[in-house]
């Protein structure tokens, strides 16, 4: 226990090109773990945290990677930089993509940390992907601190990445530093607290020289002290009763309100800095030491343990020695066996000792536990509370709970989201050698991504995959070819489509079969509507059940079986067999016989009811709908959003960066955006840049509902 106040579980997300994996490179350098700074891009070894080589010739992060490291709190010259009881604080880091197509890596990161950092570019400021990875943290409830990159670039300016995370995001952002000169003249930060004038020295900005504020900058740095100080003062009634009668909180009583407004999630501290130049880095390290939470210090996590008669939620606590309770958040197949990269929440995992599966109700031995450097691995014998490892060579899906109490056995940590796949295509071997290879990578590709789907078409026989966009299926089509040498021809993308129903409807179906001895029967009677806007966002669900049986007219036994029995329709859609999405079925009334009803009987009764229920409900097609960001010269606007309207798009407005360049907003059909990167570069002459992500479903148009439906009924048939 007495290490856990100086951890910290941090993640770093941001969008595209927001400069996150540049941050972690410098974070490793400074806190020592490597000796020389690589690109993103370029020569040399490329990023530590971008091991694989995809990452390294596309620049871009694939896979979140994780890594440890020790922030002393001091300079190369010795002067303290993060005070009292900060020094020498020990941060696990997970180095999250910003690209959407790769969103169950910040997802299921984000699941398992303590806290944030929010990189935004000082340039484009509040962008798609960033809001994004906003929504998912407040979906988890992580703190976060927001950091404005780029500060070097033409254009850039921390009053605009303030004022959109306010605007756009609704946090309550706060500048804790002002700049030093702008854009290609950034020298360095003044620290709002201490009125200190802070510089990287060195040749990798190693050297922090601290100095008194500039004298051309005072003016500026108390009108935004004060302002800060109005903010964050509201966060300790005795420190606000002081400000309010005038006198001058201490250093440390500022921390202490920063401290409590980013672990109750209402206040988004902003530092500035330019990674690439390393500049800044050091204090929002000393941040993230001073005001991101401990494992002790965070919102305690909770489990779910399965009674009896319900389930109740149980709180776990950051104790070594309390019962086991660990959460595998992320799984990869190596060469050696399966690498598990787990959070422990309570209790200590040990090497040599046997863990519990609460989800396959197997024992299992952890032969081999490592902590993670990237790629790199040092062997551990144990991890604590609040720790994050990999267990390697132990077999088990993503979000599995594992525990070494048998009293423990009944309990499992909530999971997380999980993303709907967008798009789909066929992908077959070209031989029986080659079919191998494919199946192998296919299988393994499926159990490390769950957004990854991989399906046998009934009708035609085909292997298709499934996944959250181009990019994304582009991508492990390309590891098929490089890591298991497995020659594959892929077919061309479809979208993929969704039902749903639009009105309420009732059924009333009874199943009754007599064959000579006992029989078959049930009756089913109740209601079916569209699952409301706002359950959907609560419970992340496409398929609700409710069970309103009161008296016995359908005993419990077989209530399970009538839940199967409507759930088992979602499956295959009325009008083009696509899958149904967004019902609620309410179960009201019903009928058994004491000889011939049975599980089978209900589950049939079930199924034909909820047929009926859908035939009734107005079906209709969903197609899902991208949001679009789309960065363009002025010169090219008309014809921007020209395209975008003809592909039936919404535009939802424009706006103007401090680069003058044109950010125009909209949301676009999926099936209209399939060869829009090369139209958009030759129709603005390679300048203008976009970026897209998964809105919501929506319904189709009369005209392309049609369509589609025709398209289907041929596919169909032609596959018969």
């Amino acid at each position: 226990m007495k290490n856990l106040p100086k951890t910290r579980n941090i993640g770093i997300s941001a969008h595209i090109d927001s400069g996150k994996t540049t941050l972690t490179e410098r974070i490793l350098f400074y806190c020592d773990m490597i000796h020389k700074i690589e690109d993103v891009r370029g020569g040399g070894d490329g990023a530590k945290m971008d091991h694989m080589e995809l990452e390294k010739e596309k620049g871009i992060t694939i896979t979140s990677a994780a890594t440890t490291v020790t922030w002393e709190g001091y300079d190369k010259e010795g002067i303290t930089c993060a005070e009292g009881d900060q020094k020498s604080i020990k941060i696990n880091i997970i180095d999250t993509p910003g690209h959407v197509d790769f969103t169950v890596e910040v997802e299921r990161s984000l699941r398992v940390l303590d806290g944030a950092v929010l990189v935004l570019c000082s340039v484009s400021g509040v962008q798609a992907q960033s809001i994004t990875v906003d929504r998912q943290m407040k979906r988890y409830n992580v703190p976060r601190l927001a950091f404005l990159n780029k500060m070097d670039r033409m254009g850039a300016g921390a009053d605009k990445g303030a004022n959109e995370l306010r605007e756009k995001l609704n946090h309550n952002a706060v500048l804790m530093q002002i700049a030093i000169g702008a854009e290609e003249n950034f020298n360095g930060v003044v620290d709002l607290i201490t009125r200190e004038a802070i510089y990287s020295d060195g040749d990798n900005g190693e050297i922090i020289r601290r100095e008194e504020c500039p004298a051309e900058l005072k003016e500026l740095m108390e009108e935004k002290r004060a302002i800060m100080l109005d903010e964050v003062a509201a966060f300790d009634d005795a420190v606000m009763e002081k400000y309010l009668e005038g006198e001058e909180p201490t250093e440390e009583e500022i921390h202490r309100c920063v401290r409590n407004g980013v672990n109750s999630l209402e206040l988004t501290p902003v530092y500035m800095g330019s990674a690439f130049k390393n500049k800044g880095v050091q204090t929002l390290l000393n941040a993230v030491a001073r005001y991101l939470p401990s494992p002790i210090s965070c919102a305690k996590p909770q489990a779910i343990r399965e009674e009896k008669d319900g389930v109740e939620k149980i709180t776990l606590e950051p104790d070594f020695a309390k019962p086991l309770v660990c959460m595998a958040f992320k799984i990869t197949d190596e060469q050696f066996g399966q690498l598990t990269y787990t959070r422990v929440y309570q209790g200590t995992l040990r090497k040599g000792e046997s863990i519990y599966n609460c989800r396959t109700k197997k024992k299992v031995r952890l032969g081999r536990m490592v902590r993670m450097n990237s790629n790199d691995r040092e062997n551990i014998d144990e991890a604590g509370a609040g720790d994050i490892v990999a267990m390697v060579g132990v077999d088990c899906a993503s979000g599995d709970t594992f525990v070494d109490d048998s009293d423990m056995t009944n309990v499992s940590l909530e999971s997380m989201h999980i993303a709907i796949p967008v798009i789909e295509l066929s992908i077959k071997a070209k031989d029986k050698d080659q079919q191998a290879k494919m199946s192998k990578g296919l299988a393994r590709f499926r159990k490390e991504d769950p957004t990854f789907h991989v399906f046998t078409d009934e009708e035609s026989g085909e292997t298709r995959i499934a996944g959250m966009g181009e990019l994304h299926l582009e991508i492990y089509v390309e590891r098929l070819k490089r890591e298991y040498k497995a020659d594959v021809e892929v077919g061309a993308p479809q979208v993929n489509y969704r039902e749903t129903i639009r009105t309420e409807a009732n059924f009333d179906y009874t199943h009754k079969k007599q064959t000579g001895g006992s029989g078959q029967f049930g009756q089913v009677v109740g209601v079916i509507r569209p699952l409301s806007d706002e359950r959907k966002e609560r419970d992340d669900t496409n398929f609700s059940f409710k069970n309103n049986i009161k008296g016995g007219s359908i005993p419990s036994e077989f209530i399970g079986a009538c839940e199967k029995g409507f759930e088992d329709v979602m499956d295959k859609g009325p009008l083009a067999a696509f899958p149904l999405i967004n019902v609620e079925v309410d179960l009201n009334d019903g009928k058994y016989h004491d000889v011939d009803s049975s599980d089978l009987a209900f589950r049939i009764a079930s199924r034909q009811a909820m047929r009926q229920g859908i035939s009734r409900a107005d079906a209709v097609i969903l197609e899902p709908y991208m949001q679009v960001q789309v960065e363009t010269p002025d010169e090219f606007q008309g014809f921007v959003i020209g395209d975008l309207s003809s592909r039936r798009g919404l535009i939802q407005g424009s706006e103007t960066n401090s680069g003058g360049e044109t950010i125009i907003n909209a949301q676009v059909p999926l099936s209209e955006m399939f060869g829009y990167s090369t139209d958009l570069r030759s129709g603005s002459a390679g300048k203008a840049s976009y970026s897209m992500e998964f809105s919501e479903y929506k319904e189709c148009p009369a005209s392309v509902q049609a369509t589609v439906i025709k398209e289907r009924a041929e596919k169909l048939a032609s596959d018969d």
